[in-house]
């Protein structure tokens, strides 16, 4: 795939990657607004994150690494592959549907696993608060995995955009259910919050997935597979069989995420015990990572969802080293945003997020920016990671991945409970941030050394000389107004909301123009190959645009 036509596709993504995480920031600014950043806000965002940990867990991510495969490889069937998508579909959907009666039956046990110290005396009522909140939200299980399916169908047809733009919908959802609440109960706390309240937060957020989902119906219809209602397990063998490495692939990786879970909930108890007011569990952490997750969201998903058939057709006609090549070049490319982004999140965290979560405290704003910060350290290996997976799954192996994962992971879990044990309660969540960074720094040897069992010998020299000259161009760019956000003390200041905004548009003008100045002028190509696609793909959308016009005044003559 040629760096044009990789852009064009990834680039429309993009597009709706970056309205989806523009509403996806507005929902979680007004999700503290009306929740705040401590236990009542803990307590929900726990409940809305376990459909999503168990959807992973048990399916989300199996489904991920080996539908887009299998179904190409379908697309040889007689039928040209509709028999065995409504097959994966209707069955992969009767399991779900199971999940999620069990799940709403063991919802106590659920917050007690994730949760464990709001069983504690004296917080009673943050536990059934979270266990009806959970009961409410575990439903999003089943429609998450109808997203994932129709999404994936959609995909494996080259109809990329539409599993981009569909949750910027469910977003809007969840804004207007936040904004209502908000309006007509401004200061909603744990002692007065109400049993409709809390259905209407609960099922408001699960409406939003349940739209989500249903917008790709259409969208799969116009690819042209017709799926039907069709269980059964003929010609399902190989997927499950696939499958069952990805799952424990993502059995590890959630395992992992529980501990996040766990000790940064713990975190908050102890610091409520401790007289503390300001948030430091779950909340700032989840808010801090939705910030990491913008850059790599935009550029890295976008890139390898339209890079992955590509892969995979490569794998299939046993060319392992423009497999090489391509994931090599993705790399590359993203590296352009992801190691500027990294640089920044690391420099400029509190001044970011007191800017976003404006209404609140400037204290639990500023934390989350510490945490933002920790988190940015890994966002570069983070990234190539993912990259690197998607190599294991164009070769169609789930299983030696499974090695990397579990690095990883155990990296995480150790310095997770190092750090319970021995920061003060307030700093836990922040130390958190940098056990994920840690982890996948060290991971990425790992994974490296066992892809190139496929590929051929692939290791950081490949890209480390590119890599090194964008930190330099992005150090440059920014340490000089980090020194000075130093000396003014821009991050722990509570200043007015325009200067806060001030200061940040400061951050965001100058540095991006120096970093690119600084990078192109060090020849670094993909700078200017970036460069050239932007040009060349607004070129396009100008031209399209210009054609629209001509043809609506033609209409009209």
């Amino acid at each position: 795939m040629k760096p044009a036509e990789l852009f064009h596709a990834s680039s429309v993504m993009a597009l709706g990657t970056i309205l989806s995480r523009i509403t996806g920031f507005i929902r979680s600014i007004l999700a503290v607004a009306v929740l705040g950043t401590a236990l009542l806000a803990d307590t929900y965002n726990v409940a809305n994150t376990l459909p999503y940990i168990l959807y992973n867990l048990l399916v989300g991510g199996a489904l991920t690494a080996i539908f887009v495969p299998q179904l190409i490889r379908s697309f040889g069937d007689k039928d040209g592959g509709h028999a065995f998508a409504s097959r994966l579909v209707t069955t992969i959907s009767a399991i779900l549907l199971l999940l999620v009666a069990i799940g709403v039956i063991f919802a106590p046990t659920l917050v007690r696993i994730y949760a464990p110290e709001f069983s504690n005396n004296g917080f009673e009522a943050e536990f059934r608060l979270a266990v009806a909140f959970t009961r409410y939200c575990l439903p999003q299980i089943f429609f998450l995995g109808l997203f994932t399916m129709l999404g994936q169908v959609a995909n494996s047809r080259g109809s990329f955009a539409p599993l981009m733009w569909a949750p910027i919908a469910n977003n809007l959802v969840v804004i207007v259910i936040f904004t209502l609440v908000l309006i007509t109960s401004p200061n909603l706390a744990l002692g007065n919050i109400s049993s409709t309240q809390t259905q209407i937060l609960g099922w408001g957020t699960t409406l939003g997935v349940v739209i989500q989902a249903l917008i790709l119906i259409p969208v799969v219809k116009r690819t042209g597979i017709v799926l039907r209602p069709k269980l059964g397990w003929q010609g399902l063998g190989k997927s499950f069989s696939l499958a069952g490495w990805t799952l424990i692939y993502v059995l590890i990786s959630q395992l992992g995420y529980l501990v996040t879970v766990n000790v940064s909930t713990s975190a908050a108890v102890r610091s409520s015990q401790e007289g503390l007011a300001t948030g430091v569990g779950y909340t700032p952490f989840s808010n801090a990572y939705l910030i990491m997750m913008l850059p790599y969201s935009i550029i890295t998903i976008s890139l390898i969802t339209a890079l992955l058939p590509h892969l995979s057709k490569l794998a299939i006609e046993k060319k392992p080293q423009e497999v090489r090549d391509q994931l090599i070049r993705a790399i590359k490319m993203v590296g352009v945003i992801t190691i500027p982004s990294s640089v920044a999140f690391f420099f400029f965290g509190p001044i970011i997020t007191k800017v976003l979560f404006v209404g609140i405290d400037y204290k639990d704003s500023t934390y989350i920016g510490y945490v933002l910060s920790a988190l940015g350290i890994g966002l570069v290996t983070f990234s190539i990671n993912l990259i690197l997976i998607r190599g294991f799954n164009a070769f169609e192996d789930t299983r030696t991945q499974v090695v990397s994962i579990l690095l990883i992971n155990l990296i995480s879990v150790g310095l997770s409970y190092l750090f319970l044990n021995s920061f003060p309660s307030e700093w836990i969540t922040v130390g958190l941030g940098f056990a994920f960074s840690v982890s996948y720094i060290l991971g990425l040897f790992v994974t490296l050394a066992l892809l190139g069992r496929h590929t051929g010998k692939i290791s950081i020299r490949d890209f480390f000389g590119q890599h090194f000259k964008l930190y330099v161009a992005s150090l440059f760019a920014m340490a000089p107004l980090f020194l000075i956000s130093q000396y003014f003390g821009w991050a722990e200041s509570d200043s007015s909301s325009l200067a806060r905004a001030a200061e940040l548009a400061l951050v965001l003008i100058f540095t991006p123009i120096l970093y690119f100045f600084i990078a192109r002028k060090m020849k670094v190509d993909e700078i200017s190959i970036t460069v050239d696609l932007v040009k060349i793909q607004f070129a396009r959308a100008t031209k399209s645009r210009r054609k629209r016009v001509i043809g609506e005044g033609n209409n009209q003559t």
